[in-house]
């Protein structure tokens, strides 16, 4: 049991914290310091210059512990947290036959109970912020803001704005939705409003121009799925003669209000169309590896300058295997054929999934780096476990080697929120446990198709089967 005390980390009043080193966005800096005040970063810098500005104010000592930003999942859906493996083993565009039943089956206690359980993992990840892309459940967006805030994280919610199905002239009720949901939570301390379009063609032309402008002058994000699957970007070619990116380019979509989820499938026009125009990207590799069509791009992004986040899609909430997995995936997919042993560092990797994220996500003058004037949302990382007290270059070592269980304390906007994996003001097991009870019921009034038996089930049918 690692043997700091909580006691002085939960209290109400500023905190001066003295771990060995401190993240900051150029690096680790040893012998650093950080005073918290009213859920925001007041100071940084050597520990004995802010302990000798504040005499009055006993320093939090910190040993063996790194203080570093709070990682930001560019991309997730909360209220598919009951789906957990119905989508393993499944063939792409999953969301039609799982996501959208299983979402449609919600009611108002089932939908904030899988929402608030999906940022109970998240926190446990080290997740500070989520961008939730708008759930598809029958229930006013507050239920997912509630959820949001009772669990303690900071989320961009977003509302869906989808009008292509709907009866014909119902875009301008759409809007006005989502100038309501705006002005809904323009002064939430936590929760920061955001439109989302599930796809490009579950949108009338005219909505995608009048939501990327909105977004615009709320100083929003759009939140649109984009070229993630082959299917998709070949409806769009038969549609309208243009890859979905394309088409969002077209109708005046991209631009620095859009969050272009996935974007596997990119030319490389539409690379040169994200960076011309500051759009930016959730890389999501965990959501390549278990049910997508390729892997973004994401280092020659990088290269170009293109703005990238990381997202989870909701596969699991571990911000230490995100950053692996983002590397991971670089790695295979496009470092060994090139011969680049880099594939960007490990810096690069942190850095897209705090700083980049929170710009990505439209929060990057709010949070994402340790530095004075943004919101405290920072982890206390235990540095002294095997895994990394032996390192010669910590952030490729956050990066290889790190895991949510060197994660000792979460702290959201100052305050102390996981302590060692568990919530400081709220039952967690008792949630776990009602979710467990819902979820069964859920998936049992959802139509899910699944074209994959469980695992136990293949296994059954490969033992009956009869080699000839």
């Amino acid at each position: 049991m690692n043997p700091l005390d909580r006691a002085p980390l939960a209290g109400p009043g500023p905190l001066l914290l003295a771990p060995d080193a401190v993240l900051l966005p150029e690096g680790p800096a040893d012998g650093y310091a950080v005073l918290v005040e009213d859920g925001t970063f007041r100071a940084v810098g050597p520990a004995a210059e802010l302990a000798a500005a504040r005499p009055g104010l006993d320093p939090v000592r910190l040993p063996g512990h790194l203080l570093m930003p709070g990682f930001v999942d560019a991309h997730h859906h909360l209220t598919q947290s009951f789906g957990a493996a119905l989508a393993f083993g499944e063939p792409s565009e999953i969301f039609r036959r799982v996501w959208v039943p299983l979402e449609g089956a919600l009611d108002e206690e089932s939908a904030h109970t899988a929402a608030k359980l999906a940022c109970y993992e998240a926190l446990r990840g080290g997740f500070t912020t989520v961008a939730d892309a708008g759930t598809r459940a029958g229930v006013d967006v507050e239920v997912v803001a509630s959820a949001a805030r009772d669990a303690g994280v900071r989320c961009v919610l977003g509302l869906v704005c989808n009008d292509a199905d709907r009866e014909p002239g119902s875009g301008p009720a759409v809007l006005d939705e989502a100038e309501k949901h705006l002005a809904r939570y323009a002064g939430d301390p936590l929760v920061h409003p955001s439109l989302a379009v599930s796809i490009p063609e579950a949108a009338t032309e005219s909505t995608l121009r009048a939501t990327a402008r909105l977004a615009a002058e709320a100083g929003a994000v759009v939140q649109i799925h984009v070229n993630e699957h082959l299917a998709g970007v070949e409806r769009s070619l038969l549609r309208h003669g243009l890859r979905p990116l394309e088409h969002l380019h077209r109708v005046g979509a991209l631009g620095p209000q859009l969050l272009a989820a996935h974007a596997t499938m990119l030319t490389p026009r539409e690379l040169s169309l994200l960076a011309a125009t500051g759009t930016a990207v959730s890389y999501n590799p965990v959501a390549s590896a278990w049910k997508g069509n390729a892997v973004a791009a994401a280092t020659d992004m990088t290269e170009r300058g293109v703005r990238v986040g990381l997202g989870t899609d909701g596969t699991r909430g571990d911000g230490f295997r995100l950053a692996e997995a983002a590397e991971f995936a670089q790695r295979l997919a496009y470092g060994l054929t090139t011969g680049d042993s880099s594939c960007g560092a490990g810096w690069t990797w942190l850095e897209h999934a705090t700083r980049g994220g929170a710009d990505a996500v439209g929060l990057g003058a709010r949070t994402g780096t340790v530095e004075p004037g943004r919101a405290a949302d920072f982890l206390l990382v235990d540095v002294a476990t095997p895994e990394l007290a032996l390192s010669w270059d910590l952030p490729w070592e956050l990066v290889r080697r790190g895991n949510r269980d060197q994660i000792t304390a979460v702290f959201v906007a100052g305050r102390l929120r996981m302590w060692h994996g568990r919530p400081t003001d709220w039952d967690g097991d008792g949630l776990v446990r009602r979710a467990t009870e819902l979820a069964r019921a859920a998936v049992g009034a959802a139509r899910v198709e699944r074209a994959h038996p469980t695992s136990t089930e293949a296994r059954a049918r490969q033992e009956r089967t009869v080699i000839l």
